[in-house]
Protein backbone atom coordinates (compact mmCIF):
# COMPACT_ATOMS: atom_id res chain seq x y z
CA UNK A 1 0.00 0.00 0.00
CA UNK A 2 1.38 3.46 -0.95
CA UNK A 3 2.50 6.14 1.67
CA UNK A 4 0.06 8.94 2.10
CA UNK A 5 -0.23 11.63 4.08
CA UNK A 6 -3.09 12.03 6.60
CA UNK A 7 -5.17 15.01 7.12
CA UNK A 8 -8.46 16.01 8.72
CA UNK A 9 -11.33 16.55 6.93
CA UNK A 10 -12.78 20.11 6.61
CA UNK A 11 -15.70 19.05 7.81
CA UNK A 12 -14.67 16.63 10.64
CA UNK A 13 -17.10 18.49 13.24
CA UNK A 14 -20.07 17.72 10.89
CA UNK A 15 -19.23 13.91 10.23
CA UNK A 16 -18.64 13.23 13.88
CA UNK A 17 -20.08 9.63 14.46
CA UNK A 18 -21.74 9.54 10.89
CA UNK A 19 -20.32 6.56 9.62
CA UNK A 20 -21.37 2.75 11.05
CA UNK A 21 -19.48 -0.34 10.25
CA UNK A 22 -21.41 -3.46 9.66
CA UNK A 23 -20.26 -7.52 9.60
CA UNK A 24 -21.67 -8.78 6.96
CA UNK A 25 -22.30 -13.02 7.26
CA UNK A 26 -21.03 -14.37 4.45
CA UNK A 27 -24.54 -15.22 3.19
CA UNK A 28 -25.06 -11.42 2.57
CA UNK A 29 -21.63 -11.00 1.38
CA UNK A 30 -22.40 -13.62 -1.12
CA UNK A 31 -25.63 -12.26 -2.39
CA UNK A 32 -24.66 -8.65 -2.70
CA UNK A 33 -21.31 -10.10 -4.74
CA UNK A 34 -23.94 -11.80 -6.77
CA UNK A 35 -26.10 -8.71 -7.39
CA UNK A 36 -22.94 -6.79 -8.55
CA UNK A 37 -21.30 -9.80 -10.85
CA UNK A 38 -24.83 -9.74 -12.73
CA UNK A 39 -25.75 -6.34 -12.22
CA UNK A 40 -28.98 -7.17 -10.38
CA UNK A 41 -30.54 -4.62 -8.02
CA UNK A 42 -29.97 -5.59 -4.41
CA UNK A 43 -31.32 -3.42 -0.98
CA UNK A 44 -31.12 -3.79 2.03
CA UNK A 45 -33.83 -2.13 4.84
CA UNK A 46 -33.41 -0.93 8.39
CA UNK A 47 -37.10 -1.62 9.90
CA UNK A 48 -37.84 -0.53 13.94
CA UNK A 49 -38.89 2.61 15.47
CA UNK A 50 -37.68 4.48 18.12
CA UNK A 51 -39.28 1.88 20.82
CA UNK A 52 -37.87 -0.77 18.96
CA UNK A 53 -34.33 -2.38 18.78
CA UNK A 54 -33.66 -2.11 14.76
CA UNK A 55 -33.27 -4.82 12.63
CA UNK A 56 -31.85 -5.37 8.76
CA UNK A 57 -34.46 -7.43 6.56
CA UNK A 58 -33.15 -8.43 2.74
CA UNK A 59 -35.91 -9.64 0.59
CA UNK A 60 -36.49 -12.80 2.33
CA UNK A 61 -34.95 -12.86 5.77
CA UNK A 62 -34.12 -10.58 9.06
CA UNK A 63 -31.37 -9.66 10.89
CA UNK A 64 -31.43 -9.11 14.82
CA UNK A 65 -28.19 -5.78 14.92
CA UNK A 66 -26.16 -5.43 17.61
CA UNK A 67 -23.41 -3.28 18.55
CA UNK A 68 -19.91 -4.95 19.40
CA UNK A 69 -17.01 -2.46 20.83
CA UNK A 70 -13.48 -2.58 19.40
CA UNK A 71 -10.20 -2.75 21.50
CA UNK A 72 -9.09 -0.13 18.84
CA UNK A 73 -10.35 2.65 17.23
CA UNK A 74 -10.78 2.28 13.62
CA UNK A 75 -10.31 5.86 11.63
CA UNK A 76 -12.50 5.94 8.77
CA UNK A 77 -10.74 7.75 5.74
CA UNK A 78 -10.82 9.07 2.19
CA UNK A 79 -10.00 10.76 -0.36
CA UNK A 80 -10.56 14.56 -0.14
CA UNK A 81 -14.05 15.56 -0.76
CA UNK A 82 -14.51 18.25 -3.27
CA UNK A 83 -13.88 21.51 -1.92
CA UNK A 84 -12.09 24.80 -1.70
CA UNK A 85 -9.26 23.43 0.05
CA UNK A 86 -6.57 21.98 -2.33
CA UNK A 87 -4.75 18.87 -1.37
CA UNK A 88 -2.23 16.87 -2.71
CA UNK A 89 -2.62 13.61 -5.04
CA UNK A 90 -1.31 11.28 -2.18
CA UNK A 91 -3.70 12.96 0.91
CA UNK A 92 -6.37 11.25 2.78
CA UNK A 93 -8.37 12.48 4.92
CA UNK A 94 -10.12 11.25 8.26
CA UNK A 95 -13.99 11.61 7.92
CA UNK A 96 -14.72 9.80 11.16
CA UNK A 97 -13.66 7.33 14.10
CA UNK A 98 -15.16 4.12 14.98
CA UNK A 99 -15.02 2.38 18.54
CA UNK A 100 -17.68 -0.15 17.12
CA UNK A 101 -18.97 -2.57 14.70
CA UNK A 102 -22.10 -3.62 14.33
CA UNK A 103 -22.79 -7.30 14.30
CA UNK A 104 -26.04 -9.13 12.49
CA UNK A 105 -27.45 -12.56 13.63
CA UNK A 106 -30.17 -14.00 11.71
CA UNK A 107 -33.86 -13.53 14.12
CA UNK A 108 -37.44 -14.67 13.74
CA UNK A 109 -39.54 -12.21 12.39
CA UNK A 110 -40.97 -9.84 14.80
CA UNK A 111 -44.37 -10.11 13.88
CA UNK A 112 -46.31 -9.25 17.69
CA UNK A 113 -46.61 -5.99 16.59
CA UNK A 114 -48.79 -7.06 13.27
CA UNK A 115 -51.33 -9.34 15.73
CA UNK A 116 -51.74 -6.55 18.33
CA UNK A 117 -52.55 -3.79 15.78
CA UNK A 118 -54.99 -5.94 14.33
CA UNK A 119 -56.49 -6.71 17.24
CA UNK A 120 -60.01 -6.23 17.09
CA UNK A 121 -60.60 -5.85 13.62
CA UNK A 122 -61.65 -9.42 12.61
CA UNK A 123 -63.72 -10.64 9.15
CA UNK A 124 -66.58 -12.89 9.20
CA UNK A 125 -69.88 -13.09 7.34
CA UNK A 126 -70.72 -10.33 8.34
CA UNK A 127 -68.82 -7.94 6.15
CA UNK A 128 -69.37 -9.67 3.10
CA UNK A 129 -71.83 -7.78 1.69
CA UNK A 130 -68.52 -4.04 1.98
CA UNK A 131 -66.67 -6.31 -0.33
CA UNK A 132 -65.51 -5.71 -3.78
CA UNK A 133 -64.90 -8.63 -5.76
CA UNK A 134 -61.70 -7.12 -6.59
CA UNK A 135 -58.94 -7.95 -4.34
CA UNK A 136 -57.22 -4.75 -5.36
CA UNK A 137 -60.57 -2.57 -4.77
CA UNK A 138 -59.19 0.48 -2.87
CA UNK A 139 -61.37 1.69 -0.03
CA UNK A 140 -62.73 6.02 0.18
CA UNK A 141 -59.97 7.72 0.79
CA UNK A 142 -62.04 9.25 3.90
CA UNK A 143 -61.60 5.89 5.33
CA UNK A 144 -58.16 5.42 4.75
CA UNK A 145 -56.93 6.24 8.72
CA UNK A 146 -59.08 4.01 9.90
CA UNK A 147 -57.54 1.07 8.13
CA UNK A 148 -53.84 -0.80 7.96
CA UNK A 149 -52.63 -1.31 5.15
CA UNK A 150 -50.39 -4.23 3.37
CA UNK A 151 -47.72 -0.78 2.67
CA UNK A 152 -48.28 0.54 6.52
CA UNK A 153 -47.28 -3.01 7.34
CA UNK A 154 -44.14 -3.54 5.05
CA UNK A 155 -42.65 -0.06 6.28
CA UNK A 156 -43.89 -0.81 10.62
CA UNK A 157 -43.20 -4.49 10.58
CA UNK A 158 -39.83 -5.63 11.74
CA UNK A 159 -39.99 -8.31 8.74
CA UNK A 160 -38.41 -9.13 5.57
CA UNK A 161 -41.00 -9.02 2.53
CA UNK A 162 -41.05 -12.71 2.36
CA UNK A 163 -41.46 -13.33 5.88
CA UNK A 164 -44.73 -10.78 6.03
CA UNK A 165 -46.47 -11.96 3.17
CA UNK A 166 -45.68 -16.24 5.43
CA UNK A 167 -47.04 -14.12 8.48
CA UNK A 168 -50.11 -12.99 6.65
CA UNK A 169 -50.49 -16.72 5.34
CA UNK A 170 -49.74 -18.48 8.66
CA UNK A 171 -52.01 -15.56 11.10
CA UNK A 172 -55.04 -15.89 8.59
CA UNK A 173 -55.26 -11.87 7.87
CA UNK A 174 -56.54 -10.75 4.64
CA UNK A 175 -55.85 -7.94 2.65
CA UNK A 176 -58.97 -7.39 1.47
CA UNK A 177 -60.11 -4.15 -0.19
CA UNK A 178 -56.32 -2.71 0.43
CA UNK A 179 -56.84 -3.30 4.16
CA UNK A 180 -55.18 -6.07 6.01
CA UNK A 181 -58.16 -8.26 8.78
CA UNK A 182 -57.58 -11.43 10.74
CA UNK A 183 -60.30 -13.58 9.42
CA UNK A 184 -62.41 -14.78 12.02
CA UNK A 185 -61.67 -18.69 12.71
CA UNK A 186 -64.74 -19.95 12.63
CA UNK A 187 -65.92 -18.34 9.85
CA UNK A 188 -62.96 -19.63 8.46
CA UNK A 189 -63.43 -23.17 9.46
CA UNK A 190 -66.95 -22.76 7.86
CA UNK A 191 -65.32 -22.10 4.55
CA UNK A 192 -63.62 -24.70 4.37
CA UNK A 193 -65.56 -27.36 5.38
CA UNK A 194 -67.90 -25.76 2.48
CA UNK A 195 -64.91 -26.40 0.33
CA UNK A 196 -64.38 -29.88 0.84
CA UNK A 197 -68.40 -30.08 0.36
CA UNK A 198 -68.25 -28.41 -3.20
CA UNK A 199 -65.31 -30.66 -4.35
CA UNK A 200 -67.07 -33.84 -3.14
CA UNK A 201 -70.20 -32.77 -4.79
CA UNK A 202 -68.57 -31.32 -7.77
CA UNK A 203 -66.43 -34.53 -8.41
CA UNK A 204 -63.36 -31.87 -8.56
CA UNK A 205 -60.19 -33.29 -7.50
CA UNK A 206 -58.28 -32.14 -4.74
CA UNK A 207 -54.74 -31.68 -6.86
CA UNK A 208 -56.57 -30.06 -9.69
CA UNK A 209 -59.52 -28.07 -8.92
CA UNK A 210 -60.75 -24.93 -11.02
CA UNK A 211 -60.64 -21.74 -9.27
CA UNK A 212 -62.98 -20.39 -10.97
CA UNK A 213 -65.47 -23.38 -10.44
CA UNK A 214 -64.99 -23.21 -7.00
CA UNK A 215 -64.84 -19.62 -5.89
CA UNK A 216 -68.29 -19.18 -8.28
CA UNK A 217 -69.75 -22.17 -6.37
CA UNK A 218 -68.83 -20.72 -2.95
CA UNK A 219 -70.39 -17.57 -4.12
CA UNK A 220 -73.71 -17.96 -5.19
CA UNK A 221 -74.42 -21.13 -3.50
CA UNK A 222 -72.93 -19.23 -0.30
CA UNK A 223 -72.60 -15.41 -0.62
CA UNK A 224 -68.68 -15.53 0.37
CA UNK A 225 -66.81 -13.32 -2.03
CA UNK A 226 -64.66 -14.58 -4.52
CA UNK A 227 -61.58 -12.20 -2.91
CA UNK A 228 -62.13 -13.67 0.49
CA UNK A 229 -62.40 -17.78 -0.92
CA UNK A 230 -59.50 -17.19 -3.76
CA UNK A 231 -57.04 -15.57 -0.51
CA UNK A 232 -58.50 -18.78 1.89
CA UNK A 233 -57.54 -21.38 -1.44
CA UNK A 234 -53.95 -19.69 -1.83
CA UNK A 235 -53.33 -19.91 2.21
CA UNK A 236 -54.51 -23.75 1.72
CA UNK A 237 -52.28 -24.76 -1.33
CA UNK A 238 -50.73 -23.69 -4.52
CA UNK A 239 -53.22 -21.89 -7.12
CA UNK A 240 -51.50 -21.92 -10.65
CA UNK A 241 -52.98 -21.51 -14.08
CA UNK A 242 -56.32 -21.25 -13.14
CA UNK A 243 -55.96 -24.34 -11.23
CA UNK A 244 -55.91 -25.01 -7.27
CA UNK A 245 -53.49 -27.78 -5.67
CA UNK A 246 -54.89 -28.24 -2.13
CA UNK A 247 -52.36 -28.66 0.98
CA UNK A 248 -54.11 -31.48 2.75
CA UNK A 249 -52.46 -31.27 5.83
CA UNK A 250 -53.09 -27.48 6.13
CA UNK A 251 -56.44 -27.57 5.65
CA UNK A 252 -56.67 -31.06 7.71
CA UNK A 253 -55.13 -29.02 10.63
CA UNK A 254 -57.51 -25.92 10.14
CA UNK A 255 -60.57 -27.84 10.37
CA UNK A 256 -58.67 -30.03 13.66
CA UNK A 257 -58.28 -26.42 15.34
CA UNK A 258 -61.71 -25.61 14.64
CA UNK A 259 -62.99 -28.26 16.99
CA UNK A 260 -60.16 -27.93 19.58
CA UNK A 261 -60.09 -24.17 20.32
CA UNK A 262 -63.67 -24.74 22.07
CA UNK A 263 -61.71 -26.98 24.58
CA UNK A 264 -59.41 -24.87 26.33
CA UNK A 265 -57.48 -26.04 29.69
CA UNK A 266 -60.38 -25.70 32.14
CA UNK A 267 -62.61 -27.96 29.42
CA UNK A 268 -60.75 -30.62 27.55
CA UNK A 269 -61.73 -33.23 25.44
CA UNK A 270 -61.59 -36.93 25.32
CA UNK A 271 -58.18 -37.70 22.80
CA UNK A 272 -60.45 -40.35 20.80
CA UNK A 273 -63.59 -38.37 21.04
CA UNK A 274 -61.90 -35.24 19.68
CA UNK A 275 -59.82 -37.36 16.98
CA UNK A 276 -63.55 -38.97 15.84
CA UNK A 277 -65.07 -35.19 15.50
CA UNK A 278 -62.27 -34.59 13.31
CA UNK A 279 -62.43 -37.03 11.10
CA UNK A 280 -66.44 -36.42 10.84
CA UNK A 281 -65.82 -32.78 9.75
CA UNK A 282 -62.47 -33.49 7.15
CA UNK A 283 -65.07 -36.39 5.59
CA UNK A 284 -64.60 -40.04 3.99
CA UNK A 285 -62.07 -38.87 1.60
CA UNK A 286 -60.21 -37.64 3.80
CA UNK A 287 -60.31 -39.73 7.55
CA UNK A 288 -57.57 -41.78 7.20
CA UNK A 289 -55.14 -38.71 7.15
CA UNK A 290 -56.18 -37.46 10.27
CA UNK A 291 -52.84 -37.15 13.17
CA UNK A 292 -52.14 -35.15 16.12
CA UNK A 293 -48.97 -33.90 14.80
CA UNK A 294 -50.76 -31.58 12.29
CA UNK A 295 -51.76 -29.68 15.11
CA UNK A 296 -48.37 -29.58 16.96
CA UNK A 297 -47.59 -26.42 19.17
CA UNK A 298 -51.59 -26.42 19.80
CA UNK A 299 -52.56 -28.57 22.25
CA UNK A 300 -51.68 -30.24 25.46
CA UNK A 301 -52.30 -33.96 25.88
CA UNK A 302 -52.86 -35.68 29.74
CA UNK A 303 -53.37 -38.52 31.35
CA UNK A 304 -56.05 -38.78 33.55
CA UNK A 305 -55.81 -41.13 36.61
CA UNK A 306 -59.11 -41.94 36.87
CA UNK A 307 -60.78 -42.59 34.24
CA UNK A 308 -57.56 -43.79 32.32
CA UNK A 309 -58.25 -41.95 29.33
CA UNK A 310 -56.45 -39.05 27.76
CA UNK A 311 -57.08 -35.61 27.44
CA UNK A 312 -56.71 -32.41 25.34
CA UNK A 313 -57.13 -28.98 25.46
CA UNK A 314 -56.87 -25.82 23.10
CA UNK A 315 -53.19 -24.33 24.14
CA UNK A 316 -51.51 -22.40 21.08
CA UNK A 317 -47.96 -21.17 20.83
CA UNK A 318 -49.37 -18.11 19.33
CA UNK A 319 -50.77 -17.25 22.61
CA UNK A 320 -47.24 -17.17 24.57
CA UNK A 321 -44.67 -14.57 25.15
CA UNK A 322 -42.17 -13.52 22.65
CA UNK A 323 -39.56 -12.92 24.95
CA UNK A 324 -37.86 -16.30 25.30
CA UNK A 325 -37.45 -16.32 29.05
CA UNK A 326 -40.93 -15.24 29.96
CA UNK A 327 -42.19 -17.53 27.27
CA UNK A 328 -40.31 -20.63 29.18
CA UNK A 329 -41.91 -19.21 32.12
CA UNK A 330 -45.08 -19.55 31.15
CA UNK A 331 -44.44 -23.42 29.61
CA UNK A 332 -42.89 -24.38 33.15
CA UNK A 333 -46.08 -22.98 34.86
CA UNK A 334 -48.30 -25.15 32.66
CA UNK A 335 -46.33 -28.08 33.11
CA UNK A 336 -43.04 -28.55 35.07
CA UNK A 337 -41.37 -30.40 32.77
CA UNK A 338 -41.57 -32.23 28.99
CA UNK A 339 -40.10 -33.97 26.67
CA UNK A 340 -38.12 -31.95 23.66
CA UNK A 341 -40.72 -33.51 20.92
CA UNK A 342 -43.44 -31.82 23.47
CA UNK A 343 -41.65 -28.60 23.68
CA UNK A 344 -40.38 -28.13 20.58
CA UNK A 345 -43.13 -27.09 18.56
CA UNK A 346 -43.77 -24.40 21.17
CA UNK A 347 -40.19 -22.74 20.73
CA UNK A 348 -40.74 -22.57 16.62
CA UNK A 349 -41.61 -18.85 16.80
CA UNK A 350 -38.55 -17.76 18.58
CA UNK A 351 -36.04 -19.85 17.26
CA UNK A 352 -34.48 -19.52 13.60
CA UNK A 353 -33.62 -23.21 13.57
CA UNK A 354 -32.68 -25.97 15.39
CA UNK A 355 -29.38 -24.87 16.61
CA UNK A 356 -31.31 -21.60 18.00
CA UNK A 357 -33.73 -23.98 19.50
CA UNK A 358 -31.16 -25.95 21.23
CA UNK A 359 -29.30 -22.51 22.55
CA UNK A 360 -32.61 -21.67 24.18
CA UNK A 361 -33.02 -25.30 26.16
CA UNK A 362 -29.76 -25.14 27.06
CA UNK A 363 -30.18 -21.71 28.73
CA UNK A 364 -33.58 -21.83 30.19
CA UNK A 365 -33.93 -25.50 30.55
CA UNK A 366 -32.13 -28.24 32.75
CA UNK A 367 -32.00 -31.45 31.63
CA UNK A 368 -33.21 -34.32 33.47
CA UNK A 369 -32.45 -38.09 32.25
CA UNK A 370 -35.02 -40.73 33.88
CA UNK A 371 -34.80 -44.26 32.28
CA UNK A 372 -33.16 -43.51 28.81
CA UNK A 373 -36.33 -40.46 28.55
CA UNK A 374 -34.99 -37.11 28.73
CA UNK A 375 -36.94 -34.80 30.34
CA UNK A 376 -36.68 -30.85 30.40
CA UNK A 377 -37.59 -28.81 33.70
CA UNK A 378 -36.87 -25.09 34.72
CA UNK A 379 -33.69 -23.74 36.05
CA UNK A 380 -34.21 -21.84 39.39
CA UNK A 381 -34.97 -18.58 37.77
CA UNK A 382 -35.45 -16.42 34.67
CA UNK A 383 -32.51 -13.81 33.63
CA UNK A 384 -33.46 -12.97 29.94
Amino acid sequence: MPDSDLHFSPASAEEAASYKLVELPKELVSLLETAVQQSEPFSLSIKGDPTEDAVLCTSDKTYSIRAVNLSNTLLVVTPPPDTALEFSEDVVVIRDQVNEILELTPTVPRIQKLVSLLRGREYDETNEDDVVDDELAAAPDSQETLRYTYKQAREEIQASDAELDECLRRKRILNIQNELRPIAPTYLTNILELTLNVLVSSNLPPSAASVERLTGTLHREHDISRAVALQVLRWFGEVKAGMWKMNVDEVLSELGLGILRNHKQNDPIEREVFMGKWREAVGDTFADRVELRLIAGNYLERSSGITDKDTLSYFPASDLPTEPAARFSDLFLTRPRWKVEEISPFLSEIAVDSKERDKLLLKYCRAVNEAGVVWYTARAQYNG
